[in-house]
């Protein structure tokens, strides 16, 4: 196997790939990447067999080829190269990096031990606008659980509605429920966030083909493929969360709410929360730390309800609000011990629910 490419998109591709590799993985080959050139396209793979990303790019082919290569240490070799074309060469179990005058000589990995990604196909693929599906993952992967050993919280609830697509995720203190309009799919999948939060980084915006099989989730753009196994496990019924209506409705400039929470979150620590006072011409918002001190301020907004204090994880709170698209959020409540609803002040395609904290 021999090719020619410029460096940094060499680089580029083999630093994708190389974001499915676990550095941890008591397999050595799992450390590796598989580099495949055919015709002048160069292929590299890397998984950790749950996660695969494929990565593409147009090469100058001398001779085609595979072979297996550590990850980390051939994208950091290519990309400590002087600038221009770098080669790569496999000959003789060695892989041979050169650009301008360096060489890098690395042992190749044995190609047979490399498992062989996944090419079934699934069925019902629909294209989407890239960047529109990743602002909506990230919008709701902020409420997405950490907590392996709970993984039906840990993945993005991917759901046909009769409008397209809906996006849900919870960790049990929060919901966070995105609709993205005219997207046509069918059925519902969990699919894990830790993949899903690399799609940007690995193939990129553009458009997207996305295909939710039985088993597993395929993301396709020209520059590469993300393919993700399904969360085999029964998501939370969400819907019987989301109350009909609120009785109490603040309405808050985004950018001087973060801004104050901000400045709260100074004085509070994970465990202390941020509280905000509800009255008719604004917001109060206050955090008190006994040992530290406190924090008080006050917003201008328009607040339609009855007064009354309820208090949010600051960090939760923070990251609703910050997902909210548009100049305005608008937070209702019910009372101060039932969950408060953050949206947009146009539309409500993006909601995020959140528990209070007790005071």
């Amino acid at each position: 196997m021999k090719l020619r490419a410029e460096r940094d998109d060499l680089a580029d591709a083999l630093a994708r790939a190389g974001r499915a590799v676990s550095t941890r993985s008591p397999l050595p080959i799992l450390q590796g990447l598989l580099l495949e050139v055919e015709g002048n396209r160069l292929t590299a793979t890397g998984t950790d067999n749950e996660v695969t990303i494929k990565t593409f790019l147009d090469v100058e082919a001398l001779e085609a080829g595979r072979t297996v290569v550590p990850a980390k240490l051939a994208a950091d070799a290519v990309r400590k190269l002087p600038s221009g074309a770098v080669s790569i060469h496999v000959r003789d179990g060695e892989v041979e990096i050169t650009g301008n005058g360096p060489k890098f000589t690395l042992r190749a990995m044995n190609v047979d031990d490399f498992p062989r990604p996944s090419e079934e196909p699934v069925d019902g693929d629909v294209e989407v606008e890239g960047d529109v599906l990743l602002r909506a993952i990230g919008q709701v992967g902020v409420a997405a659980s950490t907590d392996e050993a709970r993984p039906m919280l840990t993945g993005v609830l991917f759901e046909a509605t009769e409008e397209g697509l809906r996006l849900v995720a919870t960790d049990s203190y929060r919901l966070a429920v995105k609709d993205v309009p005219g997207v046509s799919t069918e059925g519902a999948r969990l699919v894990p966030y830790r993949a899903l939060r690399e799609l940007g980084r690995t193939i990129g915006g553009g458009r997207m083909t996305v295909g939710l099989g039985e088993r597993e989730a395929v993301f396709a753009t020209g520059t590469g493929k993300l393919r993700v196994r399904i969360i085999d496990a029964a998501f939370p019924n969400y819907r019987q969360l989301l109350p009909e209506g609120y009785p109490n409705r603040l309405v808050v400039d985004k950018e001087a709410l973060l801004e104050g929470i901000g400045r709260a979150a100074l004085v509070a620590e994970d465990h202390i929360p941020v509280r905000l006072d509800l009255h008719p011409g604004g917001v109060g918002l206050s955090v008190i730390r006994q040992e530290v001190g406190e924090e008080t301020e006050h917003l201008e907004a328009d607040y339609q309800g009855e007064e009354m204090t309820i208090a949010f994880n600051t960090r939760y709170l923070t990251d609703g609000v910050a997902a909210v698209e548009g100049d305005q959020v608008v937070v209702e409540t019910v009372d101060p011990l039932k969950p408060g609803l953050i949206h947009g002040l146009e539309g409500d395609t993006f909601r995020y629910l959140l528990m209070p904290v007790r005071l």
